[in-house]
Order: C-alpha cells, then structure tokens, then sequence
C-alpha cells in the first residue's frame, strides 16, 4: 500500500520530553511538594520530564511513563495561579503513578476517583495558603468537561462550599 501513496512514513517515533527542572525552579521548596515526595522530593523532580504539547487542554501524567505533559496554550494563556495550582496536582499523579496507582479508574467518575481527590486535596491546601477563598478555589475547580452537579460534589468532598 505504501508504494501506492508514493510517501513514506515513519510510524514509529518517540516522545520528545525535557527536564521539568528546566522549566519549573523552586518547587522543591514548596512545602506541599516537599510533603507529596518527602526526602526524594529534590531527586524526583530533577529526574522528571515534562512534554509539551501542542493541543489545546490542560495538563496531565503520562499513563506510559508518568511524565507530565503540559498543553503550550495553556501555559503560555492560563492563569499563573492556575497553573502553579494545577502543577501541584499533578505532581500527586506522579507520585501516585510512581506508586502503581491507576490514574484513569474506570470503576469512578473523574469527581469521585480517589487519585483525582487526592491531588485536589493537595492543590486546594495550596490555594488556601495562597489566601484563596471558596470562591476563588470553585473557579479553579470548574472544568468544561464537568458539571455543576459533579463540581459540587467534589467541592463537598474538599470541604470547599461553591
């Protein structure tokens, strides 16, 4: 078939990551960091990757390798506190990912799956040390792909009143 297009292509090819340290400095300093990854905090950190990507979306963990992809638009675009909340909790997906645990659950709803309320525990402990109010934090919360119905429930679970 491929003789037929008159093209070739390369099918299989590999993902271009960079060291999250030469984009991100002074997380191994955060408090809340230092509490995800304990003594190999400044290790963990120094040895992951970062992809960014060229599609439009947020952030997430690789569920291959457990490196942090990272949309380009919304880093360049989003708000900075977002982001900075939004590392934080992913940066519990990688210890999470780093500890086995499956990121992507099946068996619970994205607002109901203990891995994603563990990382909002710890972005949200964040943003209240960041002076956030209630308010503030359901505006961090509220994605497009939830509903008010699903942004309230996890709210309640976060002790957190939208």
């Amino acid at each position: 078939m491929e003789s037929k297009l008159k093209v070739k292509i390369v099918r299989t090819v590999k993902v271009t990551v960079q060291p999250f340290t030469n984009f991100f400095t002074g997380f191994e300093r955060i408090e809340v960091v230092q509490r995800i990854f304990g003594k190999k905090t400044k290790e963990v950190l120094q040895n992951l990757k970062v992809e960014f990507s060229g599609r439009r979306g947020y952030m997430g963990v690789s569920n291959l390798d457990g490196h942090l992809i990272i949309s380009a638009y919304y880093l360049k675009n989003g708000n900075l506190i977002d982001i900075y909340l939004d590392i934080i909790h992913e940066l519990v997906h990688v210890k999470q990912f780093m500890g086995g645990k499956d990121l992507f659950d099946k068996h619970y709803g994205y607002t109901n799956r203990p891995t994603e309320i563990e990382a909002y525990k710890f972005a949200i402990e964040e943003a209240k040390r960041l002076g956030l109010n209630d308010e503030r934090i359901c505006e961090y919360l509220k994605t497009e792909w939830m509903n008010e119905e699903n942004l309230k429930r996890l709210a309640k679970s976060l002790n957190i009143n939208c």
